[in-house]
């Protein structure tokens, strides 16, 4: 598609948007009207919101506008999951410069629109404004389906720590992007389109989980949440966490223990939860660890001991990876 935004105009490019888009049994009211309408049988509604900006969540030399409404859809689609809710609808706000081509919002729409479909969702509504630099506002909404939601607040000791999807692959390829590479591509695209396992959430709620959240900010990080709610110790055993060869080689050619990335790297989405200990979980389940009364103020350790290097993601204490 030729031509900026600035020469499609407001309306045009909403209705270029719109027009890319599918739908779902859910929703009764889709994009055109004053709002959406979207079916809530559980008279519940689980919803979330995530914004994602130029410079500082995505690169355009990095990634593409399809994989960047990719990322956008899965890490809010993803705490919809983590609630053990099933995700039902996004909103897009989308903020971007006039003089941007049109086909920049236009390939971002075909990635939010892909992966909501492959969470069972759809993109109803949303706005868009002009502005300086592009910005990328999603609000998802979810079902429970009858359920309860499965917060961070209810790890027990003795619980089990169970782990579905990658750890630290998306750090890995943002090591590897730094330094100018766009190889192994797995960990490259690993960090531009991450792949949330969506139908872990609703499935571990089902299995009695008593905590859980997505790790988004990562593994001790989002551990440390539960932690914190739930008002526990939660050790997490280095040894039962696999990592891949090519991981071990990337910390090879970089200087970086794999394991840094694996207890610290955010943006791969997968769903950490814990059990009782009675559970039998589905072999995508992966056991990494416990969790413990308290010694003293609710915390992560790793391997029995405190974990004292940098980690995790902090948006104003610039802490990352």
């Amino acid at each position: 598609m030729k031509g900026t935004v600035g020469e499609l105009g407001e309306f045009g490019l909403i209705r270029e948007l719109t027009s890319r888009l599918t739908t779902t049994p859910a929703v009764r009211v889709g994009p055109g009207d004053d709002a959406a309408v979207v079916a809530a049988p559980d008279r519940r509604v689980v919803a979330s919101t995530d914004i994602l900006l130029e410079g500082r969540h995505f690169r355009r030399d990095w990634s593409t506008a399809y994989d960047v409404g990719r990322k956008a859809a899965a890490q809010n689609l993803a705490d919809i999951a983590a609630m053990g809710a099933v995700p039902t609808a996004l909103l897009l706000g989308l903020v971007v410069p006039a003089e941007l081509p049109v086909a920049w919002p236009v390939e971002m729409m075909d990635g939010l629109r892909d992966e909501c479909q492959v969470a069972g969702a759809s993109v109803v509504g949303g706005d868009v404004v002009r502005g300086d630099t592009i910005m990328v506002s999603i609000t998802a909404l979810g079902d429970l389906r009858n359920n309860e939601p499965v917060t961070r607040g209810g790890a027990q000791p003795g619980d089990i720590v169970a782990v579905t999807g990658w750890l630290g692959w998306s750090a890995a390829g943002f090591a590897v992007l730094s330094r100018g590479f766009r190889s192994p591509r797995a960990f490259v695209e690993a960090h531009r389109r991450p792949e949330p396992p969506y139908h872990a959430g609703p499935a571990a709620a089902g299995l009695g989980a008593t905590a859980m959240c997505d790790v988004s900010d990562g593994l001790i990080a989002d551990l440390g949440h539960i932690a914190e709610a739930s008002k526990v110790r939660i050790d997490v055993r280095s040894g039962a966490i696999d990592i891949p060869s090519q991981m071990n080689d990337i910390g090879q050619a970089v200087g970086v223990d794999p394991m840094q990335w694996v207890l610290t790297g955010g943006e791969d989405h997968a769903i950490v939860a814990t059990f009782p200990p009675d559970v039998k979980l589905p072999a995508r389940w992966k056991i990494i660890g416990e969790v413990l009364n308290p010694s003293a103020l609710p915390q992560v350790t790793v391997d029995g001991a405190p974990w004292t290097k940098k980690g995790g993601w902090d948006h104003f204490g610039d802490i990352e990876s």
